[in-house]
């Protein structure tokens, strides 16, 4: 039995790591918005406020999460970013905040919480980012989503370096293209399968194969 820390977990692929993490037996925490539709959705865990626009929110999580020991942390919550986000027509704004959700955010939810990864005897980080953050994957549409998870990417390898010391595994995770709000109706795969791979992922992540970049299918991926 682990505990699990989860960010972004009332739907999609969150929401549905939550439930196979809990139906496996592990104890499980997210970090949430709304925790109106964290108790409807999630009766099982145990949720903290969090919003990773908002600094403070951050900061506050050691308060909220105290000393618990957390054995695997998923920085999963993020957005698409805006509607106009191509490399000659970007809403800057837009850009900027999808950098603070989508880079920024998971790097000060992992610094609020390196204690309780310390307090782990197996500590495991995974960042959920995208293989359209790839630099060999050249495409520019969604550039502001792109560029957010090649730079959620680097802070990935970064870490992996820093903590790699410490034994604290880290790893980065593409789920593929999945049919949630975010991916659409048309993508390649449900939640279920998605999520059936990351944990196989989480499953075999250790301080021997930290700092890479999978697939959700166990393939590794160029950064």
């Amino acid at each position: 039995m682990a505990n699990i820390f989860i960010t972004g977990a009332t739907r999609g692929i969150g929401l549905e790591l939550a439930r196979a993490f809990a139906e496996a037996g592990n104890n499980i925490m997210v970090g949430v918005r709304d925790h109106e539709a964290a108790r409807n959705k999630m009766p099982f865990a145990e949720a903290v406020p969090l919003d990773l626009a908002d600094a403070q929110s951050i900061d506050n999580l050691a308060h909220h999460v105290r000393s618990k020991a957390i054995d695997v942390l998923i920085n999963n919550a993020g957005i698409i970013g805006p509607e106009r986000q191509t490399s000659t027509d970007m809403d800057f704004e837009g850009f900027l905040q999808t950098l603070v959700v989508n880079t920024i955010g998971p790097l000060r939810v992992t610094q609020a919480l390196l204690p309780n990864l310390r307090a782990s005897s197996a500590p495991r980080l995974v960042i959920l980012t995208s293989k359209m953050g790839s630099l060999s994957y050249a495409k520019s549409d969604q550039v502001a989503y792109r560029a957010s998870k090649a730079a959620a990417n680097k802070v990935t390898q970064c870490l992996a370096t820093d903590l790699e010391k410490e034994g604290i595994a880290v790893a980065a995770v593409h789920p593929g293209w999945v049919r949630t709000d975010m991916g659409g109706p048309l993508a390649d795969i449900d939640a279920v399968e998605s999520v059936a791979g990351i944990m196989r992922v989480i499953e075999g992540l250790s301080i021997h194969n930290t700092g890479r970049f999978w697939n959700y299918d166990g393939a590794e991926l160029a950064w």
